[in-house]
């Protein structure tokens, strides 16, 4: 078996100190000359070692690893976000575990154990749970923790939280329909968590409508076969004599809507209008184009990894809410 290279072996070929080459390790150049400093690189090189991370736990009293679990490790949301964190996170020389809790708050916690057992930094955490009582554990150890795009309601002053501005986002959206004309309005959910971003959205357009003739009715198809959705829409148009818009409330929804209005040769924006939250610009690409209200996970990726960082530096800051703008892309429904 092949013997494990120490920092002690480094330090003995390098002819310094474990001291020394522990201050090399750590970026800690105030005291060494150059000289030292590349005799170092060539010995580690040389042995090939590499500082495990208990050792380096027990330098810093940090691993430099951050845990990251998602909802849905399938949606682009998902993957924009983590690279938005990377972008934040890697040139602090941090690793980041990725974890899926297949929207499940089982999976979710046994994800938070694992993460735990590796002693890790801090977590970023699109919640499947659905308070902030069922993160007590992380609260209790005091591990800097900021959630994104899904609100647990009231957290303590050491949680931050980072989420599109959903509920303004979806009321002026709202308000843009019903100036367009549109007289009804089916909202396309599927919504397997209580906390989901989706509930603020439906409450949006529900404050948008109050006071008009337009109505808002929402298709939850979570749980239903994929022809329920067609059916539903074709029921809905049909004995419905105004004009109607359809609008998904995230991205993977908007596939879903296209497939039914094709089954039903319903026409957009003739027949209907059809408009959605997405992760990113791609429906201009698709027929006549569709309105957007477009979220930027990979910025809210960056701004919770930031505010993470402030969290490890000082435990005791107060963290806030950082609410990121939907932006508005125009199509041809309006």
């Amino acid at each position: 078996m092949m013997k494990t290279v120490t920092i002690s072996d480094v330090a003995k070929a390098a002819g310094v100190s474990v001291t020394t080459v522990s201050r090399y390790l750590n970026g800690n150049f105030a005291k060494m000359s150059t000289k030292t400093q590349a005799k170092i690189e060539t010995v580690i090189h040389r042995l090939n070692y590499h500082p495990s991370a208990s050792a380096r736990r027990l330098r810093t009293n940090q691993s430099k690893v951050i845990g990251v679990i998602v909802g849905d490790i399938s949606n682009v949301f998902s993957s924009l976000l983590f690279s938005g964190i990377s972008e934040v996170l890697h040139p602090y020389d941090y690793s980041v575990l990725l974890l899926n809790a297949n929207n499940s708050a089982d999976d979710e916690q046994k994800g938070i154990n694992r993460l735990m057992e590796q002693r890790v930094d801090g977590f970023i955490i699109q919640p499947s749970q659905t308070t902030i009582d069922d993160y007590q554990m992380l609260l209790k150890e005091k591990v800097p923790l900021i959630t994104v795009d899904r609100d647990l309601g009231n957290v303590p002053a050491s949680v931050g939280k980072v989420m599109t501005n959903n509920l303004a986002a979806s009321q002026q959206f709202g308000t843009e329909l019903i100036a367009a004309g549109y007289r009804q309005i089916l909202l396309i959910s599927s919504t397997t968590v209580s906390i989901s971003a989706q509930a603020p959205r439906v409450v949006g357009f529900k404050a948008a409508i109050d006071g008009t003739q337009t109505t808002v009715t929402e298709i939850n198809i979570a749980g239903h076969p994929d022809n329920w959705l067609t059916e539903q829409i074709q029921e809905k148009v049909a004995n419905f004599s105004g004009k109607t818009v359809i609008v998904s409330l995230m991205g993977p929804l908007l596939f879903k809507t296209l497939a039914s209005l094709r089954s039903l040769k319903l026409a957009f924006p003739d027949q209907v209008g059809l408009a959605s939250f997405d992760d990113w610009n791609w429906s201009q690409f698709v027929g006549n184009g569709i309105d957007l209200m477009e979220q930027d996970p990979k910025e809210i990726g960056r701004s919770a990894a930031a505010m993470l960082l402030q969290s490890i530096k000082d435990p005791a800051l107060v963290l806030k809410t950082k609410l990121v703008p939907a932006i508005r892309v125009a199509g041809h429904s309006f």
